[in-house]
């Protein structure tokens, strides 16, 4: 059985999900194998290790870690503010982290520390890492689209075999922790391509379909969507045209599945990233770092935007014992990550930010852990061809307030979007009422500390 996933969110009038309506089961593919698939792929050029386009790899931490305890220590807080950990030097003079994130250090001069990011909203949803804007306040009909969806509208796809927008976040407890990317009012059309909100990646396989049965269900579907198209009135079947070309491309190609399967990388390779743990904190996600190298494969596969979501850091109690557990498992794929990008000549062609919903209380409560902070907010982020190496933004001395250059969550959206080739500032894209609405407010110009 092949099954595309999706958007579970939104339903068709005869309960069709949006984009899990196409299931295909097996008799055969002329014979071939899926190795054998891959390996004809090989020898015709069609596989490349490069990419020739801009992509953004977004990691979101569910539950807002603590950023007193990550990337700005205050040694010389009270021990009641400053917590148990102490910071280290990493290899930019002047910029120190956390004992905890050993790895990160060395390779901090790839890196920038944003210290000082406002306007996070207190709800625990991933929105505003999302899209850049809050999800209940001045919300256009459809709602706000996320990174990738915009880039899907704007950019569309490099090539028919990889979608456009991935997200790797699987289905969790608090769902809208899981949420791998809003289409908003751009459409299904241009909603993630999720492969683990579901049965599985095992699903995105083509499983022994001829080309000829598979063309004659095309046509069947076709049928269907053209008798749907006709008596829906909602315009929903109308943005359907895009993925269904899309899935028909993922049926007729081993890539994607292929970007999934790490097991062809060198054991090195994935013995750098590690591979981390299917097992989900309570309601948070699972703590896989494998992730981190499926993002790294989906853009080289063609993904312009990749979005996953690591372990649960709503820390109410047991900050540091919990910190002291995540910590080094995010050390080591995010660094791997990182590191990986630049040894592959990647790391201009590819953003990654790493961000939660929100910062954490400056003082440690009377469980040993820190509660809901949206007065401050940070992210770490490499890559893109920006100027890395650098801390943007301070807070005060107990890591309460921001003293120095706030930066906001639309500004980061600016970078993000022109790292990767849209003037988002100054690009608009039409509602569904048919207002040209931008990406982000035309005042939040991308950081001149990032791209100069």
């Amino acid at each position: 059985m092949l099954t595309i996933l999706g958007d579970q969110s939104g339903k068709f009038c005869d309960g069709l999900s949006r984009r899990s309506f196409l299931q295909i089961g097996g008799l055969a593919l002329g014979g071939a194998s899926l190795p054998q698939i891959l390996a004809a792929e090989a020898a015709s050029g069609k596989v490349s290790r490069g990419i020739n386009h801009k992509a953004v790899i977004m990691v979101f931490l569910p539950g807002g870690p603590p950023h007193q305890d990550m990337w700005d220590l205050k040694p010389d807080a009270p021990s009641e503010y400053r917590g148990e950990f102490r910071p280290i030097r990493t290899n930019v003079p002047g910029i120190e982290i956390c004992e905890e994130l050993p790895l990160l250090a060395k390779i901090a001069d790839k890196l920038t520390f944003v210290r000082s990011i406002v306007g996070a909203e207190g709800p625990h949803d991933a929105m505003m890492c999302l899209t850049g804007r809050p999800g209940r306040t001045n919300v256009p009909p459809g709602g706000w689209p996320s990174i990738g969806s915009a880039m899907s509208k704007l950019q569309g796809g490099v090539n028919e075999s990889c979608p456009p927008f991935v997200g790797l976040s699987p289905k969790v407890g608090h769902d809208p922790w899981g949420n791998p990317g809003p289409a908003g009012f751009l459409g299904p059309s241009h909603s993630p391509f999720t492969p683990f909100r579901g049965a599985g990646k095992e699903d995105i396989v083509l499983k022994g379909v001829s080309l000829d049965r598979l063309r004659d269900r095309r046509a069947l579907l076709g049928s269907f969507d053209n008798f749907r198209r006709d008596v829906d009135h909602s315009g929903m079947m109308t943005g359907l045209d895009t993925f269904n070309e899309q899935a028909f491309g993922v049926l007729t190609s081993s890539a994607l599945a292929a970007a999934l399967d790490i097991s062809s990388e060198e054991p090195s390779t994935i013995a750098r990233y590690g591979k981390g743990t299917d097992q989900f904190l309570d309601d948070g996600s699972w703590r896989r770092q494998d992730q981190f190298l499926m993002a790294r494969r989906l853009v080289e596969a063609g993904a312009r935007c990749v979005t996953l979501g690591f372990s649960r850091w709503d820390w109410h109690s047991n900050n540091f014992k919990s910190a002291r557990s995540e910590f080094p498992m995010l050390d080591q794929g995010l660094s791997a990550l990182v590191q990986d990008l630049h040894d592959r000549g990647l790391s201009d062609d590819v953003s990654v930010i790493v961000w939660g919903e929100f910062g954490r209380t400056p003082k440690i409560n009377d469980n040993g852990g820190r509660d809901h902070w949206p007065r401050v907010n940070s992210a770490v982020i490499a890559g893109g061809g920006m100027n890395h190496g650098q801390i943007i933004g301070a807070t005060d001395r107990l890591a309460g307030e921001v003293v120095e250059r706030p930066v906001e969550f639309q500004e980061v959206f600016s970078t993000l979007y022109k790292a990767a080739g849209i003037e988002a500032h100054s690009t608009t894209i039409p509602d569904l009422t048919g207002r040209p609405t931008y990406l982000v407010d035309p005042h939040y110009t991308p950081m001149k500390e990032l791209i100069s």
